[in-house]
């Protein structure tokens, strides 16, 4: 049951970014990109969710190689 509501709260949070963005098209203050990121991240979508892993794999890489 949590995990469903958790869920839930995912894709609403998500779906608002979304929202965001669109609102951002008009207001210049918004950062765009940003928030598609996070936007696409909470809802979970595939192409994004692998670049973010791929990111963090190679940042965990490069502190490795500086000590």
């Amino acid at each position: 049951m949590i995990k469903r509501i958790k869920r839930l709260i995912r894709i609403i949070a998500g779906i608002l970014l979304i929202l965001l963005v669109i609102v951002g098209l008009f207001l210049p203050i918004l950062q765009g990109v940003l928030l598609i990121v996070a936007g696409l991240l909470l809802l979970e979508y595939p192409p994004i969710t692998i670049f973010v892993q791929k990111l963090k794999e190679k940042w965990k890489n490069r502190s490795k190689k500086k000590k």
